[in-house]
């Protein structure tokens, strides 16, 4: 169990919690999560600070197989969890073009309104920070570590996220 999965939320705890209690507004927002289960840190961080949720919520997770292409037709698996809330998966293979727009488009047939200026991406960026009192990689390592994920490619970029459109929430995390 990871740093970050020891804080997850479950899903089901935060819908019953939040959902009908806190201020909606218009439009949909989208949450990236690598975790298929709980609840996003940048929806946290989000609701925390703004104390509000989209009508629609879409929590997403990139999927990529251990094959090369996965057709269009397997591409979108979905969830409704109630509430406004929705789980979505988006399989690719590992030479497969990732488009997150252009693929959430198809999940306007499943009655999820997903319209491009009213939908907004929550990215959460966690901050590695070395830390000389936690036990665990070398210091050197560590930092490596996190310039490494300093240098590597926005997730905006990757997933070819409008960049009016995105919204990016942090955090800091000891390693």
């Amino acid at each position: 169990m990871s740093k970050l999965d020891a804080v997850s939320v479950p899903l089901a705890l935060f819908v019953r919690s939040t959902a009908r209690s806190v201020h909606r507004v218009k439009g949909t927002a989208v949450f990236l999560s690598s975790a298929k289960d709980g609840v996003p840190a940048a929806l946290l961080h989000n609701l925390k600070h703004n104390q509000v949720l989209h009508e629609n919520v879409i929590l997403l997770t990139v999927a990529v197989a251990e094959m090369p292409r996965i057709g269009a037709e397997d591409r979108l698996e979905h969830a409704e969890i109630g509430c406004g809330f929705h789980r979505i998966v988006l399989h690719y293979g590992f030479m497969d073009e990732v488009d997150i727009p252009r693929d959430l488009a198809s999940a306007s047939s499943l009655g999820i309104a997903i319209e491009p200026m009213r939908t907004s991406y929550f990215l959460g960026r966690e901050k590695l920070i070395a830390a000389k009192e936690v036990a665990g990689m070398a210091l050197w390592r560590e930092r490596l570590f996190a310039w490494m994920l300093q240098a590597s490619e926005s997730a905006m970029d990757y997933y070819r996220l409008p960049a009016n459109r995105v919204v990016e929430l942090g955090s800091q995390l000891r390693i």
